[in-house]
């Protein structure tokens, strides 16, 4: 079967991304061949394609898909031909009309799930999930600011803290993304353009600062996110959208109120069977009581991986964006 996809044979800027048709083989034992229909747009692309995570080269892109399986190799028992799937990888390749996976990282999608949403929410919602239930552990009543509360994970991560009973300060830059962000459920909406984050934070808090900055930015925020978040309160970096936060300082972390902070990897959190079937079951039952919605702000046809990438660098995007084969 031939199938396009994408590579960069040297990382760097958007125009790195190349197409290529290749032939596919036969599934090989415990892979399947899925046939997409929907891709996912990720940040994590983009530090696939610059080099931020190094990756072999030539290599693959994209980390997130939903399709249909069409043939499986021995061994494989968890999933058969004809069955709706989505995935978030960790195996790179997601870039593609179709492809061999393994299957293990397959998740047979719920009849009232279509491809589209689990293309645009599954990596995003599981790390929402897991930042919100299992990683920060947001208990109802607590402040939390999270920064870039109109991108993908944002807006998801706005409603979960919501359904948590959590009081959400959002920072976007423009008022379009404002208004998205009160959409999702924003307590209070930073125009970090506008004014200082940290001091906002403060206002708004009594002086206390938040308890948890979920920081999907890195550098450019990091100083903001320290400054705003209160004594024994946690900052978890989830994200390098501006370039990664280098030199941590741990004395600074004592003199900003004993702070503590993470770098928390979705993989490791949906490492085994039970972890990866609760979180999952948790996101669907979370969309399926509209608690969280999912807005797909973007599609792209998939050859058009590259203009998606600048859109998404710029920040030019808002919710989900889809790659469609």
């Amino acid at each position: 079967m031939s199938a396009r996809i994408a590579q960069v044979a040297q990382t760097g800027g958007p125009e790195r991304i190349h197409w290529h048709d290749v032939e596919l083989p036969p599934p090989g034992p415990g892979e399947a061949r899925v046939r997409n229909t929907a891709v996912g747009l990720n940040f994590i692309d983009i530090y696939h394609r610059s080099g931020i995570y190094p990756i072999d080269l030539p290599g693959a892109l994209g980390v997130e898909g939903a399709g249909v399986v069409e043939a499986v190799g021995a061994g494989v028992t968890g999933v058969r031909p004809g069955d709706r799937v989505a995935y978030f990888g960790p195996d790179r390749g997601a870039y593609a009309t179709a492809r061999n996976m393994a299957a293990a990282a397959l998740f047979v999608l719920p009849a009232d799930i279509d491809a589209e949403l689990a293309a645009a929410v599954l990596l995003k919602g599981c790390t929402a999930e897991f930042l919100v239930r299992r990683c920060a552990r947001v208990e109802a009543g607590w402040p939390v600011l999270v920064h870039a509360a109109a991108g993908g994970v944002g807006m998801i991560l706005t409603q979960w803290l919501k359904a948590v009973g959590a009081t959400v300060i959002g920072t976007v830059g423009s008022e379009a993304k404002a208004a998205l962000a009160r959409e999702a459920g924003a307590d209070h909406v930073i125009r970090y353009d506008r004014e200082g984050i940290a001091d906002r934070v403060r206002a708004l808090t009594g002086g206390a600062g938040v308890r948890v900055t979920f920081d999907g930015i890195g550098a450019a925020t990091w100083e903001a996110s320290l400054d705003a978040t209160g004594k024994r309160g946690l900052i978890v970096g989830y994200g390098n959208a501006s370039g990664p936060v280098t030199g941590v300082a741990t004395g600074v972390l004592a003199l900003k109120g004993s702070l503590y902070t993470t770098r928390p990897m979705l993989y490791d959190y949906y490492a085994a069977p039970e972890e990866r079937n609760e979180g999952t079951a948790a996101l669907w039952d979370m969309i399926r009581s509209s608690k969280v919605c999912v807005t797909i702000g973007q599609r792209y046809p998939l050859e058009d991986a590259a203009r998606a990438h600048r859109d998404l660098a710029a920040r030019a995007t808002h919710g989900s964006s889809l790659l469609i084969p």
